[in-house]
């Protein structure tokens, strides 16, 4: 059934044009027509606010980003100082990091450690100076098509993070990709974009953080694009720190080849809507990915999570497991899927959803599904969501303990599975300290 779309974006068009212009002879030229068709494509989708009949976004409202009015495109970056940043960020002198402010590219803010085997840098810079590396890959994998906030991020796309790893290369420090919203009293859009490439029998582990530090209505629209070779291994860990006046649309694509290993864990708090939106094609025989993630929501923020894999070739294995912590009348998305193809025989796959409800008004929307084709395959998923055991509370406060002192204990319990996962110290210690700064608002909003 075809989907009405109710909003045509017509608000976009001249910021769109005005971007164009601001290329000049410096835009990529060889870019320009994808950008061009990925423009033509957002206009004739618009945003996905009619959501009867629409699977996909039907328990996501995105019309206060449809309705809302942001600075796009052109315009003097704010400046960010290197003390906030370290302050608020999570950072460690050790690793690779690359800052990006309201969407650009900030080498004075930037770490750019020398490891061997590795090239890290500026998307912009790498369209003109790698040409041949990223027009194989840019658009590929996370195609402009079929999607308004993917095509609308092709056609704003200026800066990003573009990171090579040799084939054979270990890289032992992490690199970490910052993408930082200032503190500017316009409500911006900014459209992130990665592009990873790891060569065959690689190693090397990203960081992906997105941390908001205006006090206004902000957009980040970002696509990553990650191609792990034949036998490499890339560890994932993304992070987003928002407000209550912030947008978020994350969307991740990874492309994976034979008997390579993906291993991702996600954290997200904050958002009035925010989506993440990953999807592994394991598209070669013995491959692994691992898809876990945490998310808080309090008051009304929603998170929608499209958690998805294909197994496209026999023999591969994969893991989904999410959990998330809800108070107030927040609400909350699972959507996992396997599909598992006719000729992907001898594939394992599991999915799991565990949520605990803080508050009567809280809501979790959870639909771990499996498409199978196949008929030799391991497959199981499952979910589940309740509220705070009361045997658990009673025997807590008859040890002296106050409501919201056993409450927090017990959602310490329930998040540190995931946050544990975050293995560099630095990150660890950070995502500690961001669940502590946010249980306040997940107690009060207790019932």
């Amino acid at each position: 059934m075809t989907t009405a779309i109710a909003s045509r974006g017509e608000r976009y068009a001249s910021d769109y044009r005005a971007l164009i212009e601001s290329f000049g002879s410096d835009g990529a030229s060889w870019f320009t027509e994808t950008r061009e068709q990925a423009w033509a494509e957002f206009a004739r989708l618009g945003f996905p606010t009619v959501r009867r009949g629409n699977e996909l976004w039907k328990y996501t409202n995105v019309r206060p980003i449809d309705q809302a009015e942001f600075v796009h495109g052109a315009g003097e970056v704010e400046q960010v100082a290197a003390d906030l940043v370290k302050s608020t960020c999570p950072w460690d002198d050790a690793w690779t990091t690359l800052t990006f402010v309201d969407g650009r590219f900030q080498e004075r803010l930037s770490n750019l450690t020398k490891q061997a085997g590795l090239r890290a840098g500026s998307l912009a810079d790498a369209m003109h100076s790698d040409r041949a590396a990223v027009e194989l890959h840019l658009g590929r994998h996370a195609p402009y098509t079929g999607d308004a906030f993917r095509s609308l991020n092709t056609a704003f796309l200026t800066d990003g993070g573009f990171v090579q790893v040799d084939a054979g290369a270990e890289i032992e420090h992490p690199v970490h990709l910052l993408f930082i919203t200032s503190t500017s009293l316009a409500s911006r859009a900014t459209y992130p974009r990665i592009l990873w490439v790891s060569g065959e029998n690689s190693g090397a582990t990203l960081i992906e953080t997105y941390v908001n530090l205006a006090e206004t209505a902000q957009l980040t629209d970002s696509v990553a694009e990650i191609v792990v070779g034949d036998g490499a291994r890339v560890r994932h860990y993304r992070v987003q720190i928002e407000h209550e006046k912030s947008h978020h649309i994350g969307i991740e694509r990874i492309y994976q080849s034979g008997h390579s290993t993906y291993t991702s864990t996600s954290y997200a708090t904050g958002p009035a809507v925010g989506r993440y939106d990953i999807h592994n094609l394991l598209d070669a025989p013995g491959g692994e990915c691992t898809l876990h993630g945490l998310y808080l929501t309090t008051n009304r923020q929603h998170q929608s999570n499209e958690i998805s894999t294909t197994h496209a070739k026999p023999r591969c294995t994969s893991h989904q497991f999410f959990k998330g912590v809800l108070a107030g009348r927040s609400q909350a998305v699972f959507s996992g899927k396997v599909v598992v193809a006719v000729d992907a025989q001898k594939s394992v796959a599991a999915q799991k959803d565990l949520n605990l409800l803080l508050s009567h008004g809280a809501e979790i929307d959870t639909k771990p599904a499996l498409e199978i084709y196949a008929d030799d395959v391991k497959a199981g998923h499952g979910a589940t969501a309740g509220y705070v055991d009361p045997d658990a509370m009673f025997y807590m406060q008859s040890r002296g303990l106050s409501a919201d002192e056993a409450r927090a204990m017990l959602v310490r319990g329930f998040v540190s599975e995931i946050v544990d996962e975050f293995e560099p110290e630095a990150l660890h210690a950070y995502l500690e300290r961001k669940t502590e700064e946010v249980m306040p608002a997940l107690l009060a909003a207790a019932d």
